[in-house]
């Protein structure tokens, strides 16, 4: 007959792991967004989809700290990633990176691609300030969706797009919020809870992770209101604090201006040099049509990476930013080409005098 030897600290990791259930309940299917802690987020996540392992057979519970932004977009710890209810959400594809800090060689963005974020721009820099006081909360409302494919595998499908709500502290000295229908608020910003060890077999040790420091990946409004105003710097800045993060300089930077675009609220020179800097990335095409979250049609800007195209829609006639989609452009587990993995949709941006007020005008 066969017994199992006990496990060593056995009453330790029941004790950790009734913590963990206490401390963070189940969140819904979270979003994809965003740059900040985006290599940490995709190493867990490709690992979810490409094996039946650790996190597949079981649902993993967590609560969502302030990511950071977008993908786009606030998203979930990268262990709440990995499966939730069952349903896993979608990583980026894997495919050959290159170095992490190389710049693509390729062509320089198409004219047409150049001409359309001339004219998002111009209509930029005329559009008025945004009047966010120390202490005031920058309020973001939008239309969200991101595709999952369940823990059994098979093709992805995008449920319909949900109204997402966020407060971001203006100056950072505060936390932020997140509300989403059918989730419980999410505090965003503050320390969150980690566990550390302190050796092999030793008791995990609670303790808490600081915030980071304001950045492109990591933005409060004063920070982005004092970013350089001059495309070429901007675009410099952009690369050297996107080092970090997984495949080429170009995508990169361009997955970070499309964050920053939808998620922060820039005044209007910062806006015409974020459209500037895109617009010197290479490889940056236009799509004559595509429709955002809202169901809006527009013309697009895109660029592609790794069997991915990430799409910036705007306005044909005002030439404003409506929203992002994310297609696959090859043949994937998770989809045929042309599949769409992520649309949003941005509906409101103004100052709130409280998380969880609506601006008053």
């Amino acid at each position: 007959m066969n017994t199992s030897a006990p496990r060593p600290h056995a009453d330790a990791d029941d004790l950790l792991r009734a913590e963990l259930t206490e401390l963070l309940p189940p969140p819904p299917v979270p979003d994809l967004t965003a740059e900040r802690s985006r290599h940490l987020r995709h190493t867990v996540l490709r690992t979810a989809l490409a094996t039946g392992d650790g996190p597949a057979g079981r649902p993993v519970r967590a609560r969502r700290p302030r990511q950071g932004l977008r993908l786009g977009w606030i998203v979930a710890p990268m262990a709440a990633c990995a499966v939730v209810a069952g349903v896993a959400v979608l990583a980026p594809q894997d495919g050959p990176t290159g170095s992490p800090d190389r710049v693509s060689a390729g062509p320089s963005a198409s004219p047409e691609a150049v001409r359309i974020l001339a004219g998002a721009a111009l209509a930029a820099a005329s559009a008025p300030a945004p009047d966010v006081r120390p202490g005031a909360y920058v309020y973001v409302r939008s239309l969200v969706a991101h595709a999952g494919r369940d823990a059994s595998g098979g093709p992805a499908t995008l449920p319909p797009a949900h109204r997402r709500e966020v407060w971001l502290s203006a100056d950072g000295s505060r936390p932020g919020l997140l509300r989403e229908p059918g989730a419980a608020d999410t505090e965003l910003g503050s320390e969150a809870p980690v566990y550390e060890l302190d050796g092999p077999g030793a008791t995990p040790r609670k303790t808490t992770m600081a915030t980071s420091p304001p950045s492109v990946t990591n933005p409060t409004h004063a920070y982005v209101a004092a970013l350089p105003t001059d495309p070429d710097v901007l675009l410099r800045l952009i690369r050297d604090q996107t080092r970090a993060g997984e495949g080429d300089a170009d995508q990169r930077a361009f997955t970070a201006i499309g964050t920053l675009l939808a998620e922060t609220w820039a005044p209007p020179k910062v806006t015409a040099a974020l459209y500037g800097a895109a617009a010197r990335i290479p490889g940056v095409t236009v799509l004559p049509s595509a429709k955002d979250a809202a169901g809006r049609e527009g013309v697009a800007v895109a660029r592609t990476a790794h069997g991915e195209q990430t799409q910036w829609i705007f306005d044909r006639t005002t030439s404003a930013f409506l929203g992002e989609r994310t297609v696959l452009t090859e043949t994937t587990p998770a989809g045929r080409a042309g599949t769409v993995l992520g649309v949003s949709a941005v509906l409101a941006k103004g100052a709130a005098a409280a998380a969880g007020e609506l601006p008053t005008a």
